[in-house]
């Protein structure tokens, strides 16, 4: 008997839309898998993408980033700056030979539970279909404390 496969998910929500909107899902009892992690930010466009990469490497076989809505960020036009950053993301990643797919960009502002639910029920079919991500795993403790190698330098 093969198990099914879960994957899990890790989610970078914004603090003043879709952070609120997960809770507005969870608060009208909206049912969604539980397979995402989410980690709030002030902002979206705060999201740095060695975040995202640190989550794949870290474990993740999918990474789903939120934020408000176009023209309708607390912060002016960081989303804009958050768009930007993932469809740069998704051309590293297909570069390095993962799919695009597992990473996706969500707009959903606080009113929004029952949308952004969907998209996450969404996200973990899709991620689901691909199958797990199979990158090693690094481990993340012990890279961030190890010096940088010298660089030789030739004349």
């Amino acid at each position: 008997m093969s198990e099914k496969f879960e994957p899990t998910i890790i989610g970078f929500t914004c603090n003043w839309c879709s952070y609120r909107a997960a809770d507005l899902a969870g608060t009208a009892r909206v049912k969604y898998p539980p397979n995402v992690r989410l980690v709030r930010l002030m902002c979206s466009g705060r999201l740095d993408p060695t975040f995202v990469m640190k989550a794949l490497a870290g474990g993740a076989d999918g990474v789903m980033i939120t934020g408000c809505h176009p023209g309708e960020c607390h912060y002016i036009d960081q989303n804009y700056k958050a768009l930007r950053r993932f469809l740069l993301l998704r051309r590293t990643l297909a570069g390095l030979g993962i799919e695009p797919g597992r990473v996706k960009l969500v707009w959903a502002s606080a009113a929004e539970g029952v949308h952004l639910a969907a998209e996450i029920t969404k996200l973990v079919e899709e991620i689901r279909a691909l199958g797990p991500l199979n990158w090693p795993k690094w481990d993340v403790e012990q890279t961030e404390h190890q010096p940088e190698p010298a660089l030789e330098v030739t004349a």
